[in-house]
């Protein structure tokens, strides 16, 4: 049975998209951001929760104290991206529940009342919505580089507050030379589906 989406879009999205390593200077704008996020807020999460929070880092101020929490391997990257984003998990969340699940608006207490478990499910839920906005951005023609080598800690004291989690900085724009190393290995479908 084949896909319903259109192949090049598959190729698009999927088979032929890579974590960028260069990028050209092309700006990205709000606009495309904005676009960006407007297709991908209908992933699905669970309880319809939101808690994905995107810090969009475009000062050359702000660059060089993001830089400086990137692991040393990814500061060149970070340095040089069009438009770099900060992707955290809000830890509350639940506030928006009631407006989100209008249908459910006691979940909000009924859940999410203790600390613990609203910061699992957001740290799941967001990083759900951190895969749909790297797919996003690959809808939006640009190239990700999704990174998790950083200074977690530096990085939420330095953009963030205790009530955010950071997941990762993503890298975007458009691929420059030399943008992607040799595609790696994936599992089979074997190794990977049981039938039970």
């Amino acid at each position: 049975m084949s896909l319903v989406l259109d192949p090049a879009a598959q190729d698009l999205l999927f088979r032929e998209a890579r974590t960028a390593n260069t990028f050209t200077d092309e700006p990205v704008t709000d606009e495309q951001v904005q676009a960006i996020y407007d297709l991908v807020k209908y992933g699905p999460t669970a309880f319809n929760q939101s808690p994905l929070r995107i810090t969009l880092v475009r000062s050359p101020e702000a660059r060089e104290r993001l830089v400086a929490h990137m692991a040393e391997g990814n500061q060149a990257k970070t340095k040089a991206a069009p438009l770099v984003a900060i992707l955290s998990a809000d830890n509350e969340f639940h506030e928006e529940l009631p407006a989100l699940l209008p249908h459910f608006p006691q979940a909000k207490d009924m859940f999410f009342a203790e600390r613990p478990v609203r910061e699992q499910s957001a740290l799941l839920n967001a990083a759900l919505q951190a895969a749909y906005f790297i797919v996003g951005v690959r809808a939006a023609g640009l190239a990700a580089g999704p990174m998790t080598g950083l200074d977690f800690a530096g990085v939420q004291k330095e953009f963030l507050d205790d009530d955010h989690t950071p997941l990762m900085v993503v890298n975007i724009g458009k691929p420059g030379e030399d943008a992607w190393f040799p595609r790696s290995p994936r599992l089979a479908f074997d190794e990977v589906i049981t039938t039970v």
